[in-house]
């Protein structure tokens, strides 16, 4: 399908459901899909972070891009991770979207090598050129080490190189800064950018991002409560702040979930995935909460703890978290 210009709303980044051998489930990755489009969300982002699309094969990426792209049906649109290394590597990826029906496109900066923002900006612009998608920069300097200059941004928002940023540096600054250069709150139909598109990844301060200007949230949390961060986003939207902000203190809540896991005992990653899943499962969306290999599961009291979160954020679990 086209995509709007700039993309605004809830894009939530898809968790991948895994079967007890480690492959992708299909069936739950249709379910899901269908859980988020239900809810209102706006479009669908696939293969990113939250998809643990840096475990997955290349085979395993495909399958689980063209279940997406097949469940939303044209619908909303499919954003594609097309995360990697260097320049070919994601070129390979970017073409596979391209011909699995893919609506646009999302990129790191290259990473592992030490780059100069040249080679950052010619990295951006032969994959425009090449894979013929819109193309979504997706600044994370926690996996790529380092951030996306402001400078950089602009120049390729302004000579149509990229058609928007997923920014989940974590710097509200930065953020607000960058907003503030594209032309500010009051001037972002007139800036020198109109149709770039600026979605926070911080998904527990959206409401602030929100009224800065940004124009919409890729939530990991938002796979379990979509219509939430769609309540969010419409109060907002309609300049309701005393809405948006009651219903961002309700997701916060919920994001404790994502603590759950011991840190003695596994990593920040494996914990929130694992959380994420977990709640989708006790929610009745997916058929397992397993993460990918080598990351450590939850334990029972943990699974629990799940449950009673999902409870106090009104979503019932349909199953028990005690089997």
């Amino acid at each position: 399908m086209a995509l709007p210009a700039p993309l605004r709303g809830v894009i939530p980044p898809v968790c991948t459901p895994l079967d007890r051998h480690g492959e992708v489930d299909t069936v739950s990755l249709t379910r899901l899909v269908t859980h988020l489009v239900n809810a209102g969300v706006h479009g669908l982002f696939a293969l990113g972070s939250t998809s643990e699309v840096a475990y997955l094969t290349d085979a395993q990426r495909a399958t689980a891009l063209e279940t997406v792209v097949k469940a939303a049906d044209g619908r909303i649109p499919v954003l594609a991770g097309v995360i990697d290394t260097t320049t070919p590597r994601v070129l390979d990826h970017a073409r596979t979207a391209a011909v699995l029906g893919a609506d646009a496109l999302v990129a790191t900066a290259p990473f592992y090598t030490r780059t100069h923002p040249r080679e950052i900006a010619a990295h951006f612009r032969r994959l425009r050129a090449d894979a013929g998608l819109p193309l979504f920069a997706y600044d994370i300097p926690m996996a790529v080490h380092r951030r996306l200059p402001l400078a950089l941004i602009r120049e390729l928002a302004e000579d149509g190189t990229l058609a928007g940023l997923k920014d989940s540096s974590g710097d509200e600054a930065a953020l607000r800064r960058l907003l503030v250069a594209l032309g500010g709150r009051s001037g972002r139909s007139t800036g020198p950018a109109p149709a770039f598109s600026v979605l926070t990844g911080s998904e527990l301060t959206v409401d602030a991002a929100l009224l800065a200007g940004a124009d919409g949230v890729v939530p990991g949390i938002g796979n379990v409560d979509p219509a939430g961060y769609v309540r969010l986003y419409e109060a907002a939207r309609t300049g309701d702040w005393e809405r948006a902000a009651a219903e961002q203190e309700r997701l916060v809540a919920l994001f404790s979930l994502t603590d759950i896991g011991p840190e003695e005992e596994m990593g920040r990653s494996s914990a929130a995935l694992g959380s994420f899943k977990t709640a989708l499962w006790l929610r009745g969306v997916i058929d397992h909460g397993a993460t990918a290999f080598p990351q450590i599961p939850l334990r029972e009291e943990s699974v629990a703890e799940v449950g009673r979160l999902l409870t106090a954020a009104g979503l019932a679990p349909e199953k028990s978290p005690y089997g």
